[in-house]
């Protein structure tokens, strides 16, 4: 697949992944960021320190990091998605959440809402060191250690899963700087709506109890 020189992410990889079905479906694909664009996004992602998860619309970024952004949102990335889990998502409305620090309470083995079709994550790490905060794609809701695959947040890493009951994922618990980009097809623009209201509230009381966190 061709690309041009603005492109931040190589589309041509995606499309060369073999998506996985267990224990459920997803695609994983590493140095998905091409290098030449990365070392411009890190200068211009959202600072960010606290934890959680912010919405893109409260958040302030560079140029570069808003191109990455339009890239992981828009229409070619949608078309790739579907075809590689093997879901219609046309029409389909997008939501978009930015981390950059994780707390000792995140990764517990979870699902994602049943609103949430696909889940994007994009991780944007320098080289990772620890044996912790490694997501994992599970065989059941309570054993860490029953997984079929390991992400390391390593920067310019590609996670794609079609969100379902069984579609369990979570890590060991790391605290410190841990930066994902979140991306979800969402079935509805209530949804996006709702979601958005939430995500708003949360930042605020963030910034009201810690000032300097974004």
């Amino acid at each position: 697949m061709a690309h041009t020189k603005l492109d931040p992410v190589d589309f041509g990889a995606l499309a060369r992944a073999e998506p996985k079905d267990e224990p459920f479906r997803h695609v994983i694909v590493p140095g998905f960021v091409f290098e030449a664009a990365q070392q411009g996004i890190e200068a211009d992602y959202p600072q960010i320190s606290h934890p959680g998860s912010f919405p893109l619309p409260s958040l302030t970024y560079g140029p570069r990091f808003a191109t990455l952004m339009e890239a992981l949102t828009g229409p070619q990335m949608q078309r790739l998605v579907s075809e590689k889990l093997d879901i219609d998502l046309t029409n389909r409305p997008v939501t978009a959440t930015v981390r950059g620090i994780s707390r000792s309470s995140d990764g517990e083995i979870h699902t994602d809402s049943k609103s949430k079709l696909v889940t994007l994550l994009l991780y944007m790490n320098q080289a990772w060191e620890s044996s912790h905060g490694r997501l994992r794609l599970l065989r059941s809701p309570h054993n860490l250690d029953d997984y079929t695959a390991e992400v390391p947040p390593d920067r310019g890493t590609l996670l794609l899963f079609r969100n379902g009951p069984r579609a369990w994922h979570g890590f060991e618990a790391f605290e410190g700087p841990r930066r994902v980009i979140q991306i979800n097809w969402v079935t509805s623009d209530a949804v996006v709506r709702r979601e958005g209201a939430r995500h708003r509230l949360s930042a605020f009381m963030k910034r009201l109890f810690a000032p300097e966190a974004v």
